[in-house]
């Protein structure tokens, strides 16, 4: 797995903090890591974005790269409009991918939001970005009420467009979960129609560093590089 393309089932589900355990694991195993962010938003110019976290988290040995950065917490075209600059364009993320490919183990590429968030004005998204350059796609969904009916969508919108969706991974998996949250574990599988590869669990982004690191394995699936064996961990 050269590229592997990261999304949400929407905000706040823990896809900054997945992509950190992914590199943090990768690294961990000697792999030469690069992490992208074709768009961020809602940071202002010289504040720590989510390339910075993942770097925080996963160490400094990891790439990152930020594409283009827009102040107002919107949705990438959306901000770019209102700040009055280029949006980013899938072919322009490609290229960025590919020419760290042709010097890292592994990219990881994170999205904003969830698969179809729109970048530009043309209704271009993360699922293009995925489409021209053949990588897999991880979604990482929230644990509780509600994710099944987000997660399904976002399966069926990577089958209609032919994309491989590699798993699902619970971005936050809380230290005290109710009903549904445990019988999510059996039921995401099912409404993704790709397997559970994983539970980062609540708060990880705020431990130290070292520990994130030596944790992360535990949170993710053989397929990903980790040791999980499908018990949940806090």
């Amino acid at each position: 797995m050269g590229v592997l393309v990261v999304t949400g089932t929407g905000t706040e589900v823990g896809k900054t903090v997945t992509t950190a355990a992914l590199a943090a694991v990768a690294a961990r195993a000697c792999r030469s890591v690069a992490v992208l962010k074709p768009a961020q938003t809602g940071v202002a110019p010289g504040e720590p974005g989510d390339v910075d976290e993942v770097l925080r988290l996963a160490g400094n040995a990891v790439t990152g790269v930020e594409l283009a950065r827009y102040p107002e917490p919107l949705a990438p075209g959306t901000a770019a409009a209102r700040a009055g600059l280029a949006p980013v364009r899938p072919r322009q993320v490609a290229d960025a991918v590919e020419k760290l490919a042709a010097s890292h183990d592994l990219v990881l590429v994170e999205g904003a939001g969830g698969l179809l968030v729109r970048f530009d004005e043309e209704g271009a998204t993360l699922a293009d970005v995925a489409g021209l350059l053949g990588a897999p796609v991880l979604v990482v969904a929230a644990a509780g009420l509600g994710t099944l009916n987000s997660v399904q969508l976002t399966g069926e919108a990577l089958r209609a467009r032919d994309l491989h969706q590699a798993g699902v991974v619970i971005g936050s998996w809380p230290h005290d979960p109710g009903l549904a949250e445990r019988c999510n574990v059996a039921d995401l599988p099912v409404a993704a129609g790709a397997e559970l590869l994983g539970a980062v669990p609540e708060g990880a982004g705020a431990l130290p560093s070292g520990e994130f690191r030596a944790r992360a394995e535990r949170w993710l699936a053989p397929s990903l590089g980790g040791a999980w064996d499908g018990h949940l961990v806090t």
